[in-house]
């Protein structure tokens, strides 16, 4: 049995949004900083963490496209899932005016969620692996025309000034996170009030109406499907993987009996974890 390390994979630097989830939701843990977020995955699998914080979707840049491929490839479980509104802060070196900047840099999802600023003062964007990566990389560089789009923290941490805040398209700008482990988490259901995630990967047959077929019971079951997403798997376009949250525990009967009719009209069924719903779910 592996020891517990009292560690938190994310991906990115010190200081990236992921940091701060991984900091608002587990105080007490050490953050573990990952390059990729397949390091961070591994991470976990191999015993470097006890567990993952992996953003999942952002309510203005949509889903992250790398964890829908890794999630259902990986031995990982979903435990529990995160909502934070995002704030994004221009960061330059001291004392660089704003008539001075020429580059901004930040990950791609931040550089899709601050489009206005950017284009508004006709600055370059440029791609960065985090937005803490970002803030590092201005600060190290020492170019007076280079700008990070990156959470307060970083700021602090690599010694830059801020010279616009909150600079995100829309406030309603809230990244949801998933937290992964390596161990499956059995939650049980103590009350009618609990409210329950459930999310599952599944391959439908090859036979005309296969996906309403399989979806049909959810519907017949009162059951309300929060999300559903196809994307291609094999890199092939006749493979296809479907990714769906629903509202429900598994051990519920209208979900049990929602479950065996997707399984009947389904090749493969993965439930990837069953956790409890973040107070803000619903209120987007």
């Amino acid at each position: 049995m592996t020891a517990k390390t009292n560690r938190i994979a994310f991906q990115g630097e010190f200081g990236a949004n992921s940091d701060m989830a991984s900091r608002d939701m587990f105080p007490a843990m050490e953050p573990l900083p990952c390059q990729t977020f397949e390091d961070a995955f591994l991470a976990v699998e191999n015993g470097e963490a006890d567990i993952a914080m992996i953003p999942i979707e952002n309510t203005i840049a949509g889903r992250v496209a790398d964890i829908h491929h890794l999630l259902p490839e990986s031995r990982l479980h979903i435990i529990g899932e995160y909502f934070m509104p995002i704030r994004f802060q221009l960061m330059v070196l001291p004392g660089v005016r704003h008539e001075e900047v020429r580059t901004v840099h930040s990950h791609i999802h931040a550089l899709g969620q601050c489009r206005k600023i950017v284009r508004a003062n006709g600055w370059k964007p440029v791609i960065a692996g985090d937005t803490a990566g970002a803030a590092k990389l201005v600060a190290e560089t020492g170019d007076r025309s280079m700008a990070a789009l990156a959470p307060r923290l970083a700021a602090d941490l690599y010694g830059l000034e801020i010279i616009a805040e909150n600079v995100e398209d829309l406030e309603s700008n809230v990244t949801r996170f998933v937290v992964l482990s390596r161990k499956e988490t059995v939650i049980e259901r103590r009350s009618d009030d609990d409210r329950i995630v459930t999310t599952f990967v599944f391959n439908v047959r090859n036979i005309p109406a296969a996906l309403y077929k399989a979806l049909g019971g959810f519907a017949t079951n009162g059951i309300n499907m929060t999300k559903l997403e196809s994307y291609q798997i094999g890199g092939k376009f006749i493979a296809t993987q479907f990714y769906a949250d629903i509202e429900g525990h598994p051990d519920d009967a209208n979900v049990r009996r929602a479950l065996e009719e997707l399984k009947f009209f389904s090749e493969k069924v993965r439930i990837l974890g069953a956790y409890p719903a973040h107070p803000m779910r619903g209120t987007l």
